[in-house]
């Protein structure tokens, strides 16, 4: 939460108007807040990014927990279905808006010991898909993004090391994984009246992983 308000006071202070809500995506009426908070002080919601997401413990599908699925997919699946629930609320009033959903490269692919994560990422390209075609008639669109390995917290704790990190960086094909800053950029443009024709599509932002690149040459 402090750094919640952190962040809003660094906007503020460069001349952006921000609306900094503590909320719990598992949440049903905290959500329903955010979108109420939204309307109150701006008076609509034109875009929307649903982006919380967590990753759970990695392991064998042999080492799963009730634990660790519930916690993943009530973040990352029922999360993201009571984020569009209230947005698709709000844009249908006001005749359309954009949504943005995070996925992953990993669902569109899978991974080795990541089957919950993996599977809960899919889920986010299906959900995307059926609600843009739900949200068409209404002037919504609904797309996806799908980041490649990004140098976040999430990264570093997947990676675990520094040569970690440095070994994984070497088999992408620009030998670098991505930037938060280039992930925003995407979903800005999906969310602009620049992507006014798209909606359904996962865009994948990977520095080339889709493509086909040997992440594991050794297996």
């Amino acid at each position: 939460m402090d750094a919640g308000e952190q962040l809003a006071g660094e906007l503020g202070d460069l001349g952006a108007q921000v609306e900094f809500v503590c909320a719990d995506v598992r949440c049903d009426a905290e959500v329903k807040n955010i979108a109420d908070r939204a309307i109150v002080r701006f008076g609509r919601i034109d875009v929307a990014f649903n982006n919380a997401g967590i990753e759970g413990t990695p392991g064998s599908v042999t080492e799963m927990t009730d634990e660790s699925y519930q916690s993943v997919f009530d973040t990352n699946v029922k999360g993201t279905l009571q984020c569009l629930k209230h947005e698709f609320r709000a844009m249908r009033e006001q005749g359309g808006g954009s949504i943005v959903n995070a996925s992953s490269a990993f669902g569109l692919m899978g991974y080795p010991d990541a089957a919950v994560y993996v599977g809960s990422k899919h889920a986010v390209v299906g959900i995307t898909k059926a609600a843009a075609l739900e949200g068409a008639a209404h002037g919504i669109r609904v797309n996806a993004i799908a980041p490649g390995f990004t140098r976040t917290g999430m990264y570093e704790r997947f990676t675990g090391t520094d040569s970690a990190r440095d070994a994984v960086d070497s088999v992408l094909p620009l030998h670098r994984a991505g930037t938060p800053e280039e992930i925003a950029e995407a979903v800005q443009f999906l969310g602009s009246d620049k992507a006014g024709y798209i909606t359904g599509h996962v865009l994948t932002v990977d520095g080339g992983l889709m493509a086909g690149w040997p992440l594991f040459p050794d297996s």
